[in-house]
């Protein structure tokens, strides 16, 4: 059970904080979650407690002892947002209440205490305040936010859920995922594997899902495929995700997405597609689609675009498929316009280039 109780948060700030200058050299290239800020974030939780011992603290390894329940059952979940520098100079996250509530779904479904939405908005909020100077300044770039959450009650046993838990929030400066300009992807079709499965954890933000992920991504290297795509766990006829991304496809003025079956992620990104597809002039719908549908759709010129999204990519157009026993290409392989349009209209709204008539910006600083 979630206590809800308003929490205070004890400032600890690091003494061996890195240099302007040492932090400008990882600026120049950050790629992606390989360097971390000075802070973190951490809050404890106790069955009868509840959350307690909220702190910003100089970041560091964790002390868990071997038997600690999250390296047993990966009971366990994380979500990713990112802090933007906008071009008027403040300092802006996008959307993370709609991250504080699926992190709460997927804690609901993990078996794990829920937090409160303002502490998890306060709690990225105090952390990027204390290292805004990380927020970088080049345009594309960003400061990614990784709120995660992980069962910490030492000792084996699978009958019941921990009864300790610890809330962390970790931020790492990030660079445009498109490096020399924005490539269509190729995609692998998993028959093989499977992601998720009705009843199963697919809607659920928890490392476990990616975990057996990789095996497939691995055989889309194999196979010459930048990414994998999931289909339905029951018949392999039904698409449902690109690698950690939600799928879009494009018939002519109409976005068509796989229908929330319980199977798949309910991506920020997506859900703020849908919603802005009616300021573009564009339709929407969310259904069932089928590989036939896709290759033929594709054949024919009905299916002019193909796009995942995430919060990573924003948007990254797909330009061919592979199966075991099958390969097109979507319309003539290149971003189609619809994509662009899209990718650039949301990039937009985030880095305050374009209105935020949705509201979608939180401002921090």
């Amino acid at each position: 059970m979630t206590i809800a109780q308003k929490l205070s948060f004890d400032v600890q700030l690091s003494d061996h904080a890195r240099t302007a200058a040492e932090r400008e050299q990882v600026l120049a290239n950050p790629g992606f979650g390989q360097t971390f800020t000075d802070h973190m974030i951490s809050i404890d939780y106790t069955d009868g407690e509840g959350w307690h011992d909220a702190r910003l603290m100089p970041y560091g390894p964790l002390s868990l002892d071997p038997a600690t329940s999250v390296f047993h059952y990966a009971q366990e979940l994380f979500e990713g947002l990112k802090a933007y520098r906008q071009i008027s100079g403040s300092i802006v996250t996008f959307r993370p209440y709609a991250n504080a509530a699926r992190f709460n779904r997927s804690a609901a479904r993990m078996a794990m205490p829920e937090l409160p939405e303002e502490t998890f908005v306060e709690s990225l909020e105090l952390l990027v305040e204390h290292d805004k100077e990380w927020v970088p300044t080049t345009e594309g770039h960003s400061l990614y936010l990784r709120p995660f959450m992980i069962a910490t009650q030492a000792g084996l046993g699978v009958n019941y859920p921990s009864k300790t838990y610890k809330y962390m929030v970790i931020a790492s400066p990030a660079a445009s995922y498109f490096t020399g300009g924005i490539k269509p992807v190729s995609v692998w079709l998993s028959t093989e594997y499977t992601r998720a499965a009705p009843g199963g954890t697919g809607f659920a933000k928890c490392g476990g899902n990616y975990a057996a992920a990789f095996v497939a991504q691995r055989q889309a290297v194999e196979n010459g495929c930048d990414q994998v795509v999931w289909l339905d766990a029951h018949e392999h006829r039904y698409v449902e995700e690109m690698g950690g991304m939600n799928l879009f496809f494009v018939f002519g003025d109409k976005l068509v997405t796989p229908a929330l079956t319980g199977t798949l992620l309910p991506g920020i990104t997506r859900e703020s597609i849908l919603e802005l597809a009616g300021d573009l002039g564009l339709e929407t719908e969310e259904r069932l689609i089928t590989v036939d549908e896709w290759q033929e759709a594709s054949a024919s010129g009905d299916l002019t675009e193909v796009f995942a999204c995430g919060t990573a990519a924003v948007v990254t157009p797909v330009g061919t498929v592979k199966g075991a026993d099958r390969s097109w290409t979507v319309a003539d392989g290149t971003p189609g316009p619809v994509t662009m349009r899209v990718r650039e209209e949301l990039v937009g709204i985030q880095y305050g280039a374009r209105p935020d008539t949705h509201n979608w910006i939180h401002k921090i600083g």
